[in-house]
């Protein structure tokens, strides 16, 4: 039965239900299966894997729990999107006057096509040179700015967002790449590091210059690995936290 399952992923040790598990988020992980995309059935599963269908059955809501796939009603089960902004929420505490959590707004200060740095264009795996959408965008708080973000995009691929409406960008790009330009965001790799704010970052969010910022540098890849979006999102650092869980 677990010769079904690649050993790499699955050890023989555990129960079967976990073993399939491992399995199954393993293939997410390689993007066999896209996000957004419908799983096999449970008993697609049952008959590929030759488990108990209680077994696949446990198997799905450990990664239901793990929030690696969702569940619909009446539809089946869906491998889950990402969502990449729950990052900032981790490590930037973003609260309304009264204390309350809040989560923040969005606004587009500045939009333009513009020939890419040698830094920018190895990010993007692109030509130096090569033509890039740069977008100014501001998180708010209560009006108030939080957080001050530059984002660089291939313009080949994201020619259609120089023509939309800045009001109708919306608070979240992800979900706008997908709608408009059939992009995709399926992974991201962060770098987070400290800087003291220049005069223009500091004359956007309300700082002195010099006060240390925490930027977190966000390069956001396609199913494929392909680069589509380079990001910097600068907050002042006196409202970012850091926790981890070590096991």
């Amino acid at each position: 039965m677990t010769s079904l399952f690649k050993q790499s992923a699955a050890d023989p040790r555990l129960p079967l239900y976990q073993q399939l598990r491992d399995e199954l988020a393993s293939k997410i992980k390689e993007q066999v299966w896209q996000p957004g995309q419908i799983m096999p059935s449970e008993t697609e599963l049952k008959n590929t894997y030759q488990v108990a269908v209680g077994t696949v059955r446990k198997a799905i809501e450990a990664l239901i729990a793990e929030g690696l796939v969702e569940r619909s009603h009446g539809k089946g089960t869906f491998v889950r999107k990402p969502r990449f902004d729950n990052s900032l929420f981790r490590f930037f505490r973003f609260e309304s006057a009264d204390g309350q959590r809040r989560v923040p707004t969005s606004h587009i200060v500045q939009r333009r096509k513009i020939a890419s740095s040698a830094y920018i264009a190895a990010a993007l795996r692109l030509k130096t040179g090569a033509p890039v959408i740069e977008l100014l965008r501001l998180r708010l708080v209560d009006e108030q700015p939080v957080l001050a973000e530059n984002i660089y995009l291939c313009a080949q691929r994201f020619q259609v967002l120089l023509d939309l409406a800045v009001e109708d960008f919306g608070d979240l790009l992800y979900p706008l790449y997908e709608e408009k330009c059939g992009q995709i965001i399926a992974s991201a790799q962060e770098v987070l590091t400290v800087e003291s704010v220049t005069e223009a970052q500091a004359k956007l969010l309300g700082l002195s210059v010099n006060t240390p910022v925490v930027v977190i540098e966000r390069l956001a890849l396609g199913s494929d690995g392909t680069p589509l979006e380079w990001r910097q999102s600068r907050g002042a650092a006196s409202k970012f936290r850091y926790s981890a869980e070590i096991r």
